[in-house]
């Protein structure tokens, strides 16, 4: 499968790519924890079926040391008991916050205050912020037929 588009082949795409790597790195860099970071970057991808954002959160998140467990429950986090009650209330609010056009409503206030239990208001405005990066990340990869498989840990960082 090739990609529609290279994004890092003109100047005005090398130019808004800068950006939005600048504001990537900024959420890593964030006082939310990097495995939230990862397990919530997955889920938001999985949801939005980004096959090359899946293979790049799946590799980085293994290289930081999460477990194989965790990375594959991921998409039954309900019924999984292997992720604590932070990153439930988080990754709830991440596909809340991704699924608002199926009619969902958006994010339900015991869903906003589940999370606000378990982050403070820097956390959770950088929890928002990733959500919506990811979802706009997700759409340009999706958009553009972006092929997975090939990328390696930090390779955008």
């Amino acid at each position: 499968m090739d990609a529609r588009l290279n994004f890092f082949g003109g100047a005005t795409d090398s130019k808004v790519f800068k950006y939005l790597m600048s504001a990537g790195k900024a959420i890593k860099d964030s006082p939310l924890p990097a495995a939230t970071q990862e397990l919530v970057a997955l889920r938001v991808s999985q949801i939005n079926g980004c096959a090359v954002c899946i293979d790049m959160h799946t590799k980085d998140a293994g290289a930081a040391g999460e477990s194989a467990v965790r990375l594959n429950l991921v998409a039954a986090w309900r019924e999984a008991t292997v992720f604590t009650e932070a990153e439930r209330a988080a990754l709830e609010l991440a596909e809340q916050g991704t699924r608002v056009a199926d009619g969902a409503g958006g994010v339900h206030d015991e869903v906003w205050a589940g999370a606000a239990k378990h982050y403070d208001e820097e956390q959770l405005t950088a929890l928002v912020i990733l959500v919506s990066f990811m979802n706009m990340v997700n759409r340009l990869n999706v958009i553009t037929r972006q092929p997975a498989g090939d990328y390696e840990v930090g390779q955008f960082h």
